[in-house]
């Protein structure tokens, strides 16, 4: 269910909702105070970070949404946080790194499902260098750690169709790199 549809009543004023709440849009409006709330969508990031030797480190999502799959690792961007810092902080929350280099790569619209709740997201992908390679999962949100070889990763094996679709991209500059 999209935020929009769960406000039937005005949170300024308490009245109900001015029109029934609609899938196609993101605004909620008050007929009584004329509050007009826009739900927007909420930003998150994402980083292929890269070892000496080449290879990348994806997470394994030790929870839903798409506990089990394949995922670079990241998360929700805070309240008044740049993108950029955000990717340090999840980094280091996550699999225990830090990152240099941090390059934007690319950004795709996503959908993520949280206690009954779709929300409308908007992730961006970076991609960075690992400072030291030893990374350790955080239990609570990464079953297991790994390095892998990039170009060998199935776009179809990360877990939500945002991640595919910067991997194609990723994946395509990486190729162009190493076939000049």
């Amino acid at each position: 269910m999209k935020p929009v549809l769960l406000f039937r009543f005005c949170p300024r004023c308490g009245a109900p909702s001015e029109t029934e709440p609609r899938e196609d849009t993101n605004e909620f409006r008050c007929g009584r105070c004329a509050l007009r709330y826009f739900f927007n969508p909420t930003v998150a990031v994402a980083v292929f970070v890269t070892r000496h030797d080449g290879r990348t480190l994806f997470i394994r999502r030790a929870r839903e949404p798409a506990k089990g799959r394949l995922a670079p690792p990241g998360g929700f961007i805070d309240i008044g946080e740049t993108a950029e810092n955000a990717a340090r902080r999840e980094l280091r929350e996550e699999v225990g790194l830090d990152i240099r280099n941090v390059e934007f790569l690319c950004s795709h619209p996503n959908s993520y499902v949280f206690a009954e709740v779709t929300y409308p997201v908007v992730d961006l992908f970076f991609t960075a260098e690992a400072v030291d390679a030893s990374a350790t999962a955080d239990a609570r949100e990464v079953s297991e750690c790994l390095w892998l070889d990039p170009l060998e990763v199935a776009a179809g094996e990360l877990a939500f169709p945002s991640m595919r679709h910067a991997m194609e991209i990723w994946q395509a500059r990486l190729r162009a790199r190493r076939d000049p």
